[in-house]
């Protein structure tokens, strides 16, 4: 199961409770105070913690409390310190604060955390209110509770390259052909519910990351189709791999249809529109493919590929132009 987005409810340890106390021994009169301070509670923490890509694991729980620190006892013993509660998500998991609409944190790397909510202080014991004129304090100082809140947690997925396009372009059959992953293919649309990630060899060592994102409708920058749970995924993708179905089974224009996409990646926000794009013509092994392509390259100017899944036809020359614009992409955020 597939999960990006989840709402729970976190808690911080309560301190532990200050001991107001008196040392009684045989043969030590007016022992003085020796009551014990709190200890601290623990602290929920989460940290992003590669190896998985969704939010299953923890769609489950919906409350998570940290252990409260241990009381204070005589003989000025001091509570145990309660241990932090750690939540594991994967990179690229967006963390908000529920009532007050603010973003938290946005943990894009392996090994990064959050505080999210901060474990209380434990109490002070009379012993530390001890002093020459008032030797026998009875008073102690209360513990504080943990902070507690409720947290939206929202995965974006982290890909190198997104494969975008209307339903039925043949995204999911063009990424098990390109990588390893197995996504799961029909002949009718939104057959991908969500984003399937793949690894592609780009030659030698390279590799990158390939994110097949479910199909765009019109209106899907308004919420039509899940429209905001697609598009929030390009978000974080370095270039788009725009396909272009040749032959709708609506029989629409599939120039227009290129245009559909564009305008609702504009419409977004989110700079979804600048992103480097590669335009290819899926299905190339249909009659008419090749007039498609033709047609829409002399719309916009400059190349558009011609790919085929089933027979292989322009797969590598998708990857290398995977690498140029891989390569651009890198030298920009450097420079």
């Amino acid at each position: 199961m597939f999960v990006d987005r989840v709402t729970i409810f976190v808690k911080g340890g309560d301190g532990g409770r200050g001991c107001c106390s008196f040392r009684r021994e045989k043969y030590i009169p007016r022992g003085g105070p020796d009551g014990g301070d709190g200890g601290d509670g623990g602290s929920v923490i989460i940290r992003a913690v590669a190896g998985t890509d969704n939010l299953a694991e923890i769609v489950n729980r919906k409350f998570w409390r940290a252990e409260s620190g241990g009381a204070g006892g005589s003989a000025n013993c001091h509570g145990r310190k309660a241990e932090n509660l750690i939540i594991h998500v994967p990179p690229g998991t967006l963390i908000l604060d529920r009532d007050r609409l603010n973003i938290l944190r946005d943990l894009t790397e392996h090994g990064q955390e959050v505080n999210v909510a901060r474990g209380g202080g434990g109490g002070r014991g009379n012993l530390t209110f001890a002093t020459s004129t008032n030797r026998a304090p009875r008073e102690t100082k209360p513990e504080t509770p943990g902070e507690e809140r409720w947290l939206v947690l929202e995965l974006k997925v982290i890909a190198d390259a997104g494969l975008i396009g209307l339903p039925n372009a043949g995204k999911s059959t063009l990424l098990s052909r390109l990588s390893q992953a197995q996504p799961e293919i029909a002949d009718y649309p939104f057959t991908t519910k969500h984003p399937n990630l793949g690894i592609v060899s780009l030659g030698g060592e390279r590799i990158c990351v390939l994110a097949d994102l479910p199909g765009l409708i019109e209106g899907a920058h308004s919420g039509v189709g899940l429209g905001h749970e697609f598009l929030r995924h390009v978000e974080r993708t370095r270039v788009l791999v725009h396909l272009v179905e040749p032959l709708p089974s609506d029989d629409s224009d599939p120039i227009k249809n290129y245009w559909v996409v564009r305008r609702e990646l504009e419409m977004h926000g989110s700079d979804l529109a600048s992103k480097p794009e590669i335009v290819a013509v899926s299905k190339a092994e249909l009659t008419g493919s090749e007039d498609v392509r033709v047609r829409l390259q002399q719309e916009l100017g400059r190349t558009v590929l011609a790919v085929s899944a089933v027979t292989g036809r322009g797969l590598a020359d998708l990857v290398r132009a995977l690498v140029d614009q891989l390569a651009k992409v890198t030298v920009e955020s450097t420079t």
